[in-house]
């Protein structure tokens, strides 16, 4: 579960923390937990990805009318494993990169906040496992981009 809230941890932190540890430590912080994502990841590539099983996590029900149910959830293949190894190792490269591209930019924690959002949104869209949760996150990457 680390995996897709460590970036919204991130991005709360720089969004709501960032006036009280500044720019340099927001951009950081976010820097640090992304690249532990990525750890995260790599760690549950070799667990789910090369052995070849699902894991499935079921948070709750979020939609229930009758027989129509969706439950809010994380499905965890070798294929989404495998994307979300890409999108945590270039998310956290992208992180690397702007500690020094976005250095003379008064407002670096909010840029830092909606990267570390857009990070969390796609690994939302990548461990969907209804299509309400693709949509959620696929407007989520719309919105922070």
């Amino acid at each position: 579960m680390l995996i897709p809230f460590l970036p919204l941890v991130s991005a709360l932190f720089a969004g709501f923390g960032g006036r009280f540890i500044g720019a340099r430590g927001s951009a950081y912080l976010t820097t640090s937990l992304i690249f532990i994502t990525f750890f995260v990841s790599a760690f549950c590539f070799v667990n789910v990805g090369l052995v070849g099983e699902s894991v499935v996590i079921k948070l709750g029900n979020w939609i229930s009318c009758g027989l129509f149910e969706i439950s809010w959830g994380f499905l965890f293949d070798p294929l989404s494993i495998s994307v979300i190894c890409v999108v945590s190792g270039v998310s956290s490269l992208v992180h690397l990169y702007s500690i020094g591209y976005m250095s003379e930019d008064p407002h670096r924690p909010r840029f830092i906040a909606y990267l570390s959002l857009f990070t969390f949104f796609m690994v939302i869209l990548v461990t969907a496992d209804n299509l309400v949760q693709i949509f959620l996150g696929w407007e989520g990457i719309g919105l922070t981009s």
